[in-house]
């Protein structure tokens, strides 16, 4: 198969179109993975300090004492 500078011009302009192709979307998956590893970080700060916070007791562990019911006169 013969090519003539036509061709050749035209194969050279479609590799360069190519070539910025893939390096947007390398860039873009770059910045994808990039977005997701701030996610992952985010979750794992929030579960650590959630862990933290259910180590503390706000209420008191004594139990409470149950009101008596008092008949309804109606």
């Amino acid at each position: 198969m013969r090519f003539n500078e036509k061709d050749a011009e035209n194969l050279e302009q479609l590799l360069e179109s190519l070539i910025k192709m893939v390096g947007k979307a390398n860039k873009n998956c770059d910045s994808l993975q990039k977005r997701v590893s701030q996610l992952e970080w985010m979750i794992r700060e929030q579960q650590i300090e959630l862990r933290g916070r259910n180590s503390i007791r706000i209420y008191s562990s004594h139990p409470r004492k149950q009101r008596e019911k008092v008949p309804n006169h109606s």
